[in-house]
């Protein structure tokens, strides 16, 4: 009787730390990119995390990789959806081809964020968001454009060209130099139109709309909107773009305080296929639904989470 007295006790401390313990764990700041995939991805961890309890600070759409990348590393941040083909960038490591292959990227970011910078990259989705260029349809059936090679070919030809861009896209050695490089083209300033921030949803519109003579404009592989605005996106033949799985990354002491994190949003990430991410950023760029209730619906279809509506 008296062992199990003790052992009672014991159990009633336990839960009574456990309880104290929970009570006290720190609320988890949740980031994003200021892109349109930013903010759903973003918005599907919140809610996860909120639909098991934990509470959350909303810093969505906080801004560009530097800004968010930086933000992560500094503390500001918990946890943000990252893509596995910018550990390139962020390791100064753009020559290994590694980063073209989805399993062998991911490992390698995984690997180098985990030991220099103590950021755990968790479970990431089955599709690519690499950058490309889509072109107006009509601009693509007149002049047989199907890829990055055919654009290059047309240039040459003095076929006229002008394309919305981030800054980002613009100056980051592996986009729009990258493509420049190996396909032979360059384009000049007066063929290009910088809009601020990184979302594609305004440069495709900009190219939808033919703002300032825009007939081209930068995409991801995973954007909705291409079709639904009489665009089509050029294929990359030569693979010069690293495979962008997105994945969730969160600091190592923020998961060693919620070790289920990882549990959860593991089969939410399985679940992201490139389909299904171009059909939900279509629901928020062209049928103009909010990125949280896209994400709170899906959630709930898929009975991922108790999702926050």
């Amino acid at each position: 009787m008296k062992i199990g007295k003790w052992q009672g006790w014991a159990v009633a401390l336990g839960l009574m730390l456990s309880a104290a313990s929970a009570g006290a764990a720190q609320p988890v700041t949740v980031g994003s990119k200021i892109d349109t995939e930013g903010s759903l991805l973003g918005n599907i961890i919140l809610q996860v995390l909120e639909s098991h309890g934990v509470k959350t600070v909303n810093k969505l759409q906080l801004g560009t990789t530097p800004v968010v990348r930086g933000a992560i590393t500094a503390g500001e941040l918990d946890i943000y959806p990252e893509y596995t083909g910018n550990g390139a960038l962020f390791f100064k490591d753009q020559q290994d081809p590694v980063w073209k292959d989805p399993t062998k990227g991911y490992q390698k970011v995984k690997n180098l964020d985990a030991q220099k910078n103590k950021l755990i990259w968790l479970t990431p989705a089955s599709a690519n968001n690499g950058w490309t260029i889509a072109v107006r349809q009509e601009l693509a059936q007149d002049n047989k454009l199907k890829s990055m090679a055919d654009l290059s070919r047309y240039l040459k030809e003095g076929g006229e060209f002008k394309l919305a861009a981030s800054a980002e896209f613009i100056e980051r050695q592996d986009a729009l130099p990258a493509f420049e490089k190996a396909y032979g083209f360059k384009l000049k300033p007066d063929q290009l139109l910088s809009l601020a921030g990184g979302d594609t949803a305004v440069t495709l519109r900009a190219a939808a709309q033919q703002t300032s003579g825009v007939n081209g404009a930068m995409a991801y592989g995973t954007d909705g909107p291409v079709a639904a605005l009489g665009l089509q996106t050029l294929s990359d033949p030569q693979r010069v773009q690293p495979v962008y799985a997105p994945a969730p990354v969160v600091r190592e002491a923020v998961l060693k305080e919620y070790p289920q994190m990882a549990q959860w949003l593991d089969p939410v990430f399985r679940a992201l296929d490139e389909k299904t991410l171009q059909q939900l950023n279509a629901k928020i760029a062209v049928e103009g639904v909010d990125a949280k209730q896209v994400a709170a619906q899906w959630l709930r279809d898929k009975g991922l989470a108790g999702a926050q509506g």
